[in-house]
């Protein structure tokens, strides 16, 4: 019964998909090729959730001819979910999806500044067919709705996207109320690394998607570049370049990339970090102001000749800002992507097959990509070590976050 309200949600979100992705659009700023993207990896999400419905299946366990022993896989009840204006309704499908899938019932919270996408999708939830009461929206501040949901005596479980200074307020909440189970999906300020042997045309590309990419507005953005020395002037001439012919404007026009911050809030943090940026001493290669008078747009900013001790490398900027330091050997490339406190995700390019799995297997991250980056699949988990947070979104993985086990052992009398 689950799989099929979930499969007749996907169709109607994919008979709407225009719809949500000039909502996307106009609520949040993003290139309305991009909002198409979202929609089409919500509806593929939604219709793999739909698959798992009765497949969250409790096994027996072999203990003896004196006892039948096995074990139930159960569903929380009332799980409270938080998303963010980055990816709104992206977030609304990875958060709604197992939820649903594994039998839950869930209040979820749109965020502030972004609510529009997933109250639309919430018309076509009661339209597929879901019983009352089982999902719930509520729009609010985060500091009285979000609060609420974290504090609350009957809710048993919270899932959280957004900054790790809130994510680690709403553990504590949780904690101090009925100790909700938690899952959180924070910062980060991953590394995007290259080698010498790597293709550069396509490097330079997956470097454009890694920060440009929903107008540098992602937890997991490859923000931090460290190139090999053997390539890099290479790549900073390719790179400034690439940047430099992004199309940046008005998000409803189909040639444009990079659309507009979200709010006035954020435009004046990056810039607040371009500042910073150039007092620190980085070299300034290009962009690093704002794009018109009007609207809240940036020109991609690449900075160069860093310090690892920089605010701009050390801190989320989440904006189309950019730093690019230089290496010599693979250890310190491990070592320098290592040394944050994050670890949602990282990139490598290389064409060495050896290389990519040594690299891959010594950093901390949740995500590694090898010649792509940005790169989702509904199939795939998704999640942070560190500072980047607590549990899994997509994949089998995420349906640990919304069950629990109960073991029952009987006796047999033979």
């Amino acid at each position: 019964v689950r799989g099929g309200y979930l499969n007749k949600l996907a169709d109607l979100l994919y008979e709407h998909r225009d719809i949500l992705a000039s909502i996307e659009s106009l609520d949040n700023g993003k290139a309305i090729q991009l909002a198409r993207g979202d929609v089409d990896l919500v509806i593929r999400y939604i219709r793999s959730c739909a698959g798992w419905a009765d497949k969250v299946t409790g096994s027996v366990v072999e203990t003896g001819r004196d006892h039948f022993t096995y074990v139930r896989r159960e569903p929380l009840g009332v799980c409270g979910q938080i998303i963010p204006w980055n990816f709104p309704l992206l977030m609304w499908s990875w958060k709604i999806g197992p939820a649903l899938a594994t039998g839950n019932t869930l209040v979820l919270k749109t965020a502030e500044s972004t609510p529009l996408s997933a109250l639309y999708a919430s018309k076509l939830v009661k339209e597929a067919g879901f019983p009352a009461g089982v999902y719930n929206v509520v729009s609010g501040f985060g500091k009285i709705t979000g609060e609420a949901i974290a504090t609350h005596q009957k809710i048993k479980k919270v899932a959280f996207t957004g900054s790790t200074a809130t994510g680690r307020h709403i553990m504590k909440a949780a904690a101090e109320s009925n100790l909700k189970k938690v899952t959180l999906e924070l910062g980060g300020k991953s590394p995007n690394i290259i080698f010498d042997d790597a293709d550069v045309k396509k490097t330079v590309q997956n470097l454009v998607l890694g920060i440009f990419y929903n107008s540098g507005e992602v937890c997991c953005a490859g923000s931090r570049i460290y190139v090999q020395e053997g390539i890099y002037d290479e790549i900073i001439r390719e790179f400034k370049a690439a940047a430099e012919t992004l199309k940046v404007g008005n998000p409803f026009d189909e040639e444009v990339f990079q659309g507009a911050q979200t709010s006035q809030q954020q435009l004046d943090k990056i810039l607040g970090y371009v500042d910073i940026g150039k007092k620190e001493g980085a070299t300034l290669v290009t962009g690093g102001e704002r794009l018109g008078e009007t609207g809240y747009f940036v020109k991609p900013t690449i900075f160069a000749d860093v310090k690892e001790d920089m605010r701009i490398v050390k801190e989320e900027i989440f904006g189309p800002v950019v730093t690019v330091s230089k290496f010599s050997t693979k250890e310190e490339a491990i070592k320098l992507a290592n040394d944050s406190e994050y670890g949602l995700a990282a990139g490598i390019h290389t064409t060495n097959v050896n290389t990519a799995h040594d690299v891959a297997a010594q950093v901390r991250a949740g995500t590694v990509w090898v010649n792509t980056y940005n790169d989702f699949h509904p199939m795939v988990p998704f999640g942070g070590y560190g500072q980047s947070g607590i549990g899994r979104e997509m994949g089998v993985e995420a349906l640990e976050n919304y069950t629990q086990y109960k073991a029952v052992r009987m006796g047999i009398t033979i």
